[in-house]
């Protein structure tokens, strides 16, 4: 079987609260050191060691897609309302789907720029709610202007991630039974859960 070696592993508390991504080295290490709990999600890897000198037999380890972990758990922080996960283009990007929110496109990472909906020089704040993925075009029009003042129609308001929201948006290539473990942590009334599950119904029309 041939795998893929940058498929990133979920890693969990032992509540099952997740925490981040882990590559296929690290999840070894986790289960060489004794600190693996429990696993779900389907099978991804299986890394074969040596061979014992008495039976003849080759250790090997499954790794699942999802790993729980002893030692570290998740943060009360990240459970208050208040919180608020670091701020970067490729998870804002991601947030927002990699759709312009003025004028409704779809774009790649390098044609996208981060918008602030209220304008840095009119004192509005580098802060998730207050920015939103705009294509270059459309930025450059909007400028130093809030979107009234530039005749512009915002598409969809800016929200905070929660920290499960976080960790999918960080991820690099979701699998379903990934996406569907962390959506269980989404807010019920989340944009972004709206989002996947509007785009996987879609899809299920189109297959």
């Amino acid at each position: 079987m041939k795998y893929d070696f940058n498929q990133q592993v979920l890693r969990t508390d032992a509540a099952g609260m997740p925490l981040d991504w882990v590559s296929y080295k690290e999840a070894v290490h986790c289960y060489h050191l004794g600190q693996v709990l429990y696993s779900c999600g389907e099978p991804i890897y299986t890394v074969h060691g040596g061979y014992n000198s008495l039976s003849g037999r080759q250790s090997s380890i499954e790794i699942n897609s999802i790993i729980a972990t002893a030692g570290e758990t998740q943060s009360r922080y990240h459970l208050r309302d208040c919180y608020s996960p670091p701020l970067s283009n490729k998870t804002l990007f991601a947030r927002d789907a990699f759709v312009c929110m003025y004028c409704g496109n779809k774009f790649q990472r390098h044609e996208l720029s981060r918008d602030h909906v209220r304008p840095v020089s009119q004192n509005g704040a580098d802060t998730w709610n207050n920015v939103v993925a705009a294509c270059k075009r459309c930025n450059n029009y909007k400028a130093g202007r809030t979107p009234e003042q530039a005749g512009m129609q915002l598409l969809a308001i800016p929200f905070v991630p929660t920290h499960a929201e976080y960790i999918y948006l960080r991820g690099r290539r979701v699998l379903a039974d990934q996406m569907e473990f962390l959506k269980a942590h989404f807010p019920r009334s989340s944009p972004l859960r709206r989002r996947i599950e509007e785009i996987a119904k879609s899809r299920a029309l189109t297959e």
